[in-house]
């Protein structure tokens, strides 16, 4: 029961103090980062439509949640979800929006923003289900693709004498 409880407000606090997650929809082949709210116990999203895509995220589907730490960028917890897309204009929807209305940055629309997104876009409530996953022995970064630039190579240890010598007269 105490380890329960210690990994809901893990949860709890690393999501609220983070301003973006990453999500793999059960099935997909990798991650996707979305904004989101805390709000009841849960994770809310919007997005399709002209918002964040959501891709892979349907209606009683699952998910995988990675939290990272907003000042160091590192992997905090990850948890599974269960999705649930809310109604609009429900209840349940009107209060996630009314705290994700709060926290969208440079919206095109300002106060029309809600009606938009009930025509257009979908709101999602994703709920923790089960403990939080071990953390990965590696780091999990890709590879980067290949190319043909170079890192900056040190300059000969003359050369500032030549450019910023001063000129006798």
């Amino acid at each position: 029961m105490t380890s329960e409880l210690l990994d809901q407000a893990l949860v709890e606090e690393a999501t609220k103090k983070s301003g973006l997650i990453w999500v793999k929809a059960a099935g997909a082949p990798a991650a996707r980062a979305l904004w989101h709210v805390w709000h009841e116990g849960a994770v809310c999203l919007v997005g399709d439509g002209s918002e964040q895509p959501l891709t892979g995220l349907a209606d009683g589907g699952t998910a995988e949640v990675t939290v990272r730490s907003k000042d160091k960028g590192g992997r905090l917890v990850s948890f599974p979800v269960k999705v649930v897309e809310l109604a609009p204009e429900s209840e349940a929807w009107e209060a996630a929006v009314a705290e994700l209305k709060g926290k969208r940055l440079n919206a095109p629309d300002g106060e029309e923003m809600p009606r938009r997104w009930a025509r257009e876009c979908r709101v999602l409530r994703m709920e923790p289900v089960g403990s939080v996953l071990p953390l990965p022995e590696g780091s999990l970064a890709a590879a980067p693709v290949g190319s043909p630039a170079t890192t900056r190579r040190a300059i000969p240890a003359g050369l500032h004498r030549l450019l910023f010598k001063k000129r006798k007269r």
